[in-house]
């Protein structure tokens, strides 16, 4: 049986249902475009739903001051309201300041309902596997779903698949990994717990200080909400636990008794080939059992724990990236560079996870303690209707370790789907944007640039 396939048609396209394609949509909505959003999952969310990456860090600097804002901040602020997020908070033992919980079954909803207000047409359940192209523009994504094959046109796409799928089949160039073997960041499955004894670990961490890394002075930590642990390093190195990790990591919440870990480590797999994928599952599901077993025999306050969630995929750190205008350093991230061009800032620091090694290498960032991400990041070559948004912009390798994290996807999504819809308004190309008018149209709707 042959089936017709169905046509859909929209001023923004925007492939990709995480925090950046979210923002990216409701950023065009809001901007009169007719805008439809493609995800493949049943729900949104992306890597903060799917593969429980819990909290939200950082949408401020070191310092304190807050540099990302926007829609972003209204989903905060939105979740709150609805007793899904305590809001910003201050970190106590990590290296991060200031840390954001939010209860991912209320975020779902929340995207939808928002996204429902800018008149966004959603799909769910929706497999981008086509592009279709003329010369240097994209004509039409085709999708895989249920109901057989559909073809969405439009003026603009925006790519927020995290993988830079549209870009990839669309003939765009893209990079992957590192330059010196292409090897990318660690995939990890994350896992939740509950019945764990917080004001026990809080009080370990108090008697056992050294045993901890940190930067807020253990004196202080008793009148601290406590909410992240990294350390635990003597039980670690006596466990014999085989994951190629050198520490403990995890998140408390968003319930009192609760904790998210972030411990599995999958290393020399690609999350853009699919047997690589289905060996990392396999994996990292073993790995989620041999670190809850850990936890409950060998760690204070886990003894009665047990676990409550894991992830429906495994969480992907890196993969493709576009090849774009210009491409973020990590000079441009330590030395804290101002563009011109910026459409969004960042204070999350350098977090390089090893792709052969046990460590985390991790670097501040300088100047005001945030750094710029310019227009050009987003904008790739050679195909002028589309742009980039979240993981997959333009950047180095060592960069992405900063841009990849969920607050600066916001706003490079929220960046993205603005200019989206000034080109269509205007019948002109990416690259075209009057810059000026979008940054202006940005600090109107709250950015930070």
């Amino acid at each position: 049986m042959t089936r017709s396939i169905k046509s859909l048609q929209a001023d923004v396209v925007v492939a990709g249902g995480g925090p950046a394609g979210i923002n990216a949509a409701i950023a065009a909505g809001r901007m009169g475009a007719s805008t439809i959003l493609i995800e493949r999952h049943g729900f949104l969310g992306g890597m903060s739903t799917a593969a429980s990456v819990y909290p939200w860090m950082t949408f401020h600097t070191e310092q304190g001051d807050q540099v990302i804002k926007g829609i972003a901040q209204e989903i905060v602020e939105r979740l709150a309201e609805r007793g899904g997020s305590p809001g910003h908070l201050r970190d106590t033992v990590g290296f991060v300041h200031t840390v954001t919980p939010y209860h991912p079954e209320i975020y779902k909803v929340l995207a939808v309902d928002m996204l429902k207000e800018a008149g966004v047409k959603l799909l769910v359940h929706s497999f981008v596997d086509e592009v279709k192209t003329s010369g240097n523009r994209i004509e039409s994504i085709q999708l895989t779903s249920k109901s057989g094959r559909i073809d969405v046109s439009g003026s603009m796409f925006v790519d927020a698949t995290g993988d830079a799928d549209i870009a990839y089949l669309s003939g765009a160039p893209t990079l992957k990994g590192r330059d010196s073997d292409s090897k990318m960041q660690p995939m990890t499955m994350k896992f939740r717990m509950r019945g764990v004894n917080v004001p026990g670990i809080k009080q370990y961490m108090l008697d056992n200080p050294g045993n901890f890394y940190r930067k807020t002075p253990i004196a202080e930590l008793p009148n601290l909400p406590l909410s992240g642990v990294q350390g635990f390093y003597s039980q670690w190195k006596a466990s014999g636990v085989p994951i190629n990790r050198d520490q403990v990591l995890f998140f408390i919440g968003p319930e009192e008794d609760e904790v998210l870990v972030n411990c599995t480590r999958v290393q020399g797999l690609d999350g853009t080939d699919v047997e690589d994928l289905t060996l990392a599952e396999e994996l990292g599901r073993k790995q989620v059992l041999m670190m809850a077993e850990f936890l409950k025999r060998d760690v204070p306050g886990f003894e009665k724990a047990s676990i409550s969630s894991v992830g429906t995929q495994i969480g992907i750190r890196e993969t493709r990236r576009i090849e774009g205008l210009y491409s973020l350093t990590i000079d441009d991230v330590v030395q804290g560079r101002r563009y011109d061009d910026a459409i969004a800032r960042s204070g999350y620091p350098v977090d390089i996870h090893d792709p052969s090694g046990k460590g985390v290498v991790d670097a501040d960032v300088g100047g005001d303690g945030a750094y710029d991400i310019p227009y050009r990041c987003l904008v790739p070559k050679h195909i002028e209707n589309l742009l980039a948004a979240g993981r997959c912009i333009s950047t180095t390798h060592k960069a992405l370790a900063t841009t990849r994290l969920t607050p600066s996807c916001m706003a490079t999504g929220q960046a993205a789907g603005t200019a989206a819809a000034l080109a269509c308004a205007a019948n002109i190309a990416a690259k075209d944007v009057d810059v000026n008018e979008l940054r202006d149209r940005l600090q109107k709707d709250h950015m930070v640039i």
